[in-house]
């Protein structure tokens, strides 16, 4: 089993002390955030076969990594970095730290374990088109040599997402817009090309229609077998997710959503930054569950 920690909160910067806790007691307690009953997710070892981290900060995480290395157990860490204006990203670290950290990294745990996130990309007055290319060409020249993948998205526009960039926007005077597809490929095109040109393999999460027609972007794996068993040295075993497109391999998620309080203004797995931080407020690190159960 890959566990994944996790694409609905940022475990490595917020929820080190739970997660060493978690890792300690061999096992973590998820509550369906589709309301379904909670269900256990053993961290046991033997029964991890390796492990996706996602994150905007691992510098707090350091610690939860040299135990999961020393369980001889793989991981790998997706991690964004952007660069965006405070008025979208409130609180994530600036570049000038994050991309040091991914050097760390890799220094550390070897040149497979890390992975960049140029995602989602989001279409606004302060970060138009040629605000990526050129933020994206600049982060792509300082990570030569220390990653070999870079991960695309465009943002997908939820009702979650619309509301939060609404609020954000009128706030600070700006304005976003989705643009069309046509648009969306050609700077993701360029992109392509820059990264391509930094020895960088540049992937799509998801969104097989934007992929279309652009040559050098593969179909991205965040959770990625191949990746593990090459940080590991060893086959690792994984079923492909099912009804998916993409390439990522099955995983259990130990995350919780609402839980996070970078307060970025995009974010899908947060309806509301102050409920976020809230939750994270009340947040038990000694408890099974990263947030309370929902009394039944």
């Amino acid at each position: 089993m890959i566990v994944s920690a996790s694409y609905r909160t940022d475990i490595p910067a917020f929820h080190a002390r739970w997660f060493q806790a978690r890792l300690a007691a061999g096992e973590a307690w998820v509550t369906n955030p589709y309301g379904g009953r909670p269900s256990r997710v053993s961290l046991a070892a033997g029964d991890v076969d390796g492990w996706v981290f996602w994150t905007r900060n691992p510098l707090p995480f350091m610690d939860a990594l040299e135990a999961v290395a020393a369980r001889g157990e793989p991981f790998t860490v997706q991690m964004t970095v952007l660069g965006y204006p405070r008025a979208l990203d409130t609180a994530v670290i600036p570049p000038d730290r994050a991309l040091p950290a991914m050097a760390a990294l890799r220094d550390r745990f070897g040149p497979r374990a890390v992975v960049w996130r140029h995602d989602p990309i989001v279409f606004t007055d302060l970060t138009p088109a040629a605000w990526h290319r050129e933020r994206f060409a600049r982060h792509a020249v300082a990570l030569r040599g220390v990653v070999d993948e870079v991960v695309l998205s465009v943002m997908q526009v939820y009702a979650k997402t619309r509301r939060g960039l609404d609020a954000r926007a009128r706030q600070h005077g700006f304005a976003w817009r989705d643009p069309p597809d046509d648009e969306k490929r050609a700077l993701l095109a360029d992109l392509a090309e820059i990264g391509a040109q930094e020895g960088l393999r540049v992937s799509l999460c998801g969104q097989e229609a934007l992929r279309a027609g652009l040559p050098g972007v593969a179909p991205a794996a965040c959770i990625d077998a191949a990746r593990l068993a090459d940080v590991a040295g060893r086959q690792i075993k994984a079923r492909p997710k099912p009804h998916r497109t993409c390439g990522c391999a099955e995983s259990r998620d130990i995350g919780a959503y609402d839980t996070c309080p970078h307060g970025c203004a995009y974010c899908y797995a947060v309806r509301n930054v102050t409920l976020a931080k809230q939750r994270y407020a009340a947040h038990d690190p000694a408890s099974p569950f990263l947030e309370k159960p929902a009394p039944d």
